[in-house]
C-alpha cells in the first residue's frame, strides 16, 4: 500500500469511528483511490478529499512514492492578477458537494461578475521541472477529470496560460501583459461543447497563424448539461468522465468520454478556425511543387504545415465518373481528400487537384514535442476550473470531483476501469471548514 494512502486509511478509520463515513464508504474509497494512484505513470491526483493537515488546509494531491512535492492548490481571481479589478477569493468561493467519486466535489460557478473568475491553481513557482510540468521531446500525457457538466465549454485542468497579449477589447487597460505558455490541458468541449478535448501546444502560442491555439481533438461523444443545483439523485447519476491522451510515439492526441474515444470528423472547413487548418494542409502540399501554385505563400512558416500522412488511402468513394473526368474521396487516416482526375485515355486518369475535404478531429494528428518554456518565469500555472485568458471567459461551470494526470497515454483498458466508477454509488465525505 501506498504510504500516503496508508496515512489517510488513518483519518478514514476516525471519521468511521465517531460516524461521519461509514465503514462500507471508507472500504470504497479505498478501493477506488488505489485503483487511480497505483495506475502506472500517474503524477498527481486530487479527489478534493485530501487536505493539508494545518494551516490553511490546501487541498492537495496524491503523488508516487518518489516525489516530495503534493501540489497543493491555491485559490485565485485572474482578472485580479493580471488586470487589478475584483476582489480576492479564497476556498469559500469553490462550494462543496460533500458527496462524489471519491468523496468531494467542488463547484466552479458560472459567474456573472466580468471581475470574478475563480481558480484553482499551482503556481509556476512551485510546478516548474517538476513531475506536473510534462514538456519537452518524447513526452506524453493524460488528464482525466471527473465532472459534472451544468455550462460552459471551456478548461477543466492543465497548464494552458492562453496569454493576455491579444489586442482585443477586454485587455484594455490590462495590467500585466504576458504571452501564451500553453502545454497541454483537458476542456469540456470548445467548439463541441461537452465534448472531452484535449489540447496541446508545441510553442505555447498561436497555430497556423491564427490568435488562438488550433491543435486539439474532441472526443465524438458529449456530456450533456445538468443544473448544478439539481436534486442528489439526479446529480449521482451524472457524473462523466472527461480524458485527453497525448501518445508522442503516434502523434495523436485523443478525446474519450467515459472510456469512449468515438472517432470525429470536421466536414466544414469554412469557420474562421478551419479555414486556418485547410490553408495550412495546402501551404504544405504547394510547398513541394516546383514554382508558386495557386495561392500559395512564400512566407508561410514551415513549421506550422499540416500535413499528416497520406499514402495510400483507407478508401476510395468516386464522388462522379465521366469519360474524360472522375471526382474521388480519398480517405486517410486523419484526413479525407477530394481529389480530381481527368484524361480517361484508356483509363489512364492524371491527377488535375487536390483538396482538404475533411479534417479528423478525434484523435488529432500532432507531431510534435510538448512546448518546453525557456524558464519558470515565462512558463504558465497548472490550473484546475479556469485558464488564464485575454477574454475573461467565465468558462465551464459544474461540479468536479477528481482530477488526475498521468505522464503516459492511458489505453483503452485504463480508461474503462477509470470510467466505471462514475456507474458506481457516489460517496460521501464531512466537509472541511
Amino acid at each position: 500500500m501506498c504510504p500516503v494512502i496508508h496515512k489517510f486509511m488513518l483519518g478514514l478509520f476516525f471519521f468511521a469511528a465517531i460516524g461521519f463515513v461509514s465503514a462500507a464508504d471508507s472500504d470504497l474509497r479505498m478501493k477506488r483511490l488505489e485503483l487511480v494512484t497505483e495506475m502506472p505513470g500517474l503524477v498527481a491526483f486530487w479527489d478534493f478529499v485530501k487536505r493539508e493537515p494545518y494551516g490553511d488546509k490546501r487541498f492537495t494531491a496524491y503523488v508516487s512514492d518518489e516525489d516530495s512535492n503534493d501540489y497543493a492548490l491555491d485559490a485565485g481571481n485572474y482578472v485580479r492578477e493580471y488586470w487589478g479589478e475584483g476582489r480576492k477569493v479564497d476556498y469559500t468561493d469553490f462550494p462543496l458537494l460533500g458527496r462524489g467519486p471519491f468523496g468531494q466535489a467542488i463547484q466552479i460557478r458560472k459567474e456573472e461578475d466580468p471581475s470574478l473568475r475563480p481558480y484553482l491553481l499551482v503556481p509556476r513557482s512551485r510546478l516548474n521541472d517538476t513531475s506536473l510540468d510534462i514538456k519537452g521531446a518524447d513526452k506524453s500525457v493524460s488528464v482525466v477529470v471527473w465532472a459534472i457538466r451544468e455550462s460552459g465549454n471551456h478548461a477543466l485542468a492543465g497548464i494552458w496560460h492562453e496569454g493576455t497579449d491579444l489586442k482585443r477589447e477586454s485587455t484594455e487597460g490590462i495590467k500585466r501583459v504576458e504571452r501564451g505558455q500553453r502545454q497541454y490541458a483537458l476542456f469540456a468541449g470548445l467548439a463541441k461543447p461537452g465534448s472531452a478535448c484535449g489540447h496541446v501546444s508545441e510553442n505555447g502560442a498561436a497555430s497556423f497563424t491564427y490568435k488562438y491555439a488550433v491543435h486539439k481533438c474532441h472526443s465524438g461523444d458529449s456530456a450533456p448539461e445538468i443544473p448544478a443545483d439539481s436534486p442528489a439523485a439526479a446529480l449521482d447519476a451524472s457524473w462523466q468522465c472527461f480524458t485527453m491522451t497525448f501518445d508522442h510515439q503516434k502523434g495523436e492526441i485523443t478525446g474519450w468520454l467515459n472510456g469512449s474515444a468515438k472517432a470525429l470528423w470536421e466536414e466544414n472547413l469554412d469557420s474562421e478556425m478551419m479555414e486556418r487548418v485547410r490553408n495550412a494542409w495546402r501551404q504544405g502540399n504547394w510547398s513541394r511543387e516546383p514554382g508558386i501554385q495557386g495561392s500559395e505563400d512564400p512566407d508561410y512558416p514551415a513549421d506550422q504545415y499540416y500535413n499528416p500522412p497520406e499514402g495510400e488511402p483507407m478508401s476510395i468513394e468516386v464522388l462522379s465518373d465521366s469519360p474524360d473526368q472522375r471526382v474521388e474521396l480519398h480517405e486517410f487516416r486523419y484526413t479525407k481528400v477530394k481529389v480530381v482526375l481527368t484524361g480517361g485515355t484508356e483509363g489512364n486518369f492524371e491527377v488535375k487537384q487536390r483538396d482538404l475535404s475533411a479534417v479528423r478531429l478525434n484523435p488529432w494528428w500532432f507531431p510534435h514535442d510538448i512546448y518546453m518554456p525557456s524558464d519558470e518565469v515565462s512558463g504558465g500555472p497548472f490550473t484546475i476550473g479556469r485558464v488564464i485568458h485575454s477574454a475573461r471567459l467565465s468558462g465551464f461551470s459544474g461540479w468536479i470531483g477528481g482530477v488526475a494526470v498521468f505522464d503516459r497515454a492511458l489505453n483503452e483498458a485504463d480508461l474503462s476501469r477509470l470510467s466505471a466508477i462514475i456507474h458506481e454509488l457516489p460517496l460521501s465525505t464531512p466537509s472541511e471548514k
